[in-house]
């Protein structure tokens, strides 16, 4: 249902045509925004303009190929926007490069695509953005994290972690430095979305340990929901499900005893390929 919340307010989404992206897009103009979608799949991109097509929402959305790795097509996507419209209000950092394997068998040559996809693209869409922001006096700054960066355990990828770990860093960091301003920065960290390009096409169940079939199930349109919802509250830390908390206590305190608990089992069961029923 369409409200005001984001009403007149310009939308950038990186990564925005997939999966958690593309969800987060579909809330935010439901909630009266103009969305501003960037991703570098030409298959996501055709089909996400589709739906909105057909869902007579098309005016609400405007779509543009980028490679957010490239400094120079993210300054002008964003320059482009700013032109156009005036003004940009919410930015939503989500594109990420994944290749999910050991330290051993992953080239130098990925691990730097998925820290300058994941973590190079935030520095440049921030600087791109914040000058904007400032001089409204009012702007929310969403940068999507991950478990995964939080907490560092077998069967993940170090690449990975590391790159979502910066995030938090860099976010945190960000939050702190304008913690006396109008404006808001949040840092999202989801724990497994079933039903995304993740786990359709990079990470197998194999990879994931058997405490992870009894986590609750989330969907993007979870993580979508809970993101529109924090940047209400102004939310600096969304951790969703909440119960990752209990995760990252014991990891914090006892490091060892968690990895351990995570060995427990063998590999996960469910299929994170597919949205389970209750949340399809």
């Amino acid at each position: 249902m369409t409200n005001d919340f984001l009403k007149d307010r310009v939308c950038l989404v990186t990564g925005g045509a997939q999966g958690i992206g593309w969800a987060t897009a579909r809330r935010l103009a439901e909630a009266g925004g103009t969305v501003y979608v960037c991703d570098i799949s030409e298959e996501n991109l055709r089909t996400a303009r589709e739906q909105v097509t057909g869902l007579g929402q098309a005016e609400r959305f405007h779509f543009s190929r980028c490679d957010v790795s490239d400094r120079g097509q993210v300054e002008a996507w964003c320059a482009g926007i700013l032109k156009e419209a005036g003004h940009i209000d919410v930015l939503v950092n989500n594109a990420a490069f994944i290749r999910w394997d050991d330290v051993n068998n992953m080239s130098v040559e990925d691990v730097e695509r998925t820290m300058e996809v994941g973590f190079n693209a935030i520095v440049y869409t921030t600087k791109a953005v914040l000058p904007s922001m400032q001089a409204k006096g009012y702007g929310h700054i969403v940068n999507v994290g991950s478990s995964a960066g939080r907490v560092f355990a077998g069967g993940s990828s170090a690449a990975y972690a590391a790159m979502k770990a910066a995030v938090g860093g860099y976010t945190q960091t960000l939050q702190t430095e304008l913690a006396h301003t109008p404006l808001h920065v949040m840092l999202v960290r989801p724990g497994a979305v079933a039903g995304t390009e993740f786990f359709r096409k990079h990470v197998p169940s194999s990879r994931m340990p058997r405490m992870a079939d009894f986590v609750p199930p989330l969907s993007p349109e979870n993580i979508a929901e809970a993101i529109l919802r924090g940047m209400k509250r102004r939310t600096l830390i969304l951790d969703v499900p909440r119960s990752l908390g209990v995760f990252y206590f014991l990891f914090d305190y006892a490091p060892g005893a968690m990895r351990w608990l995570l060995r427990q089992g063998g590999n996960a069961r469910s299929d994170f390929s597919k949205l389970p029923d209750k949340t399809a």
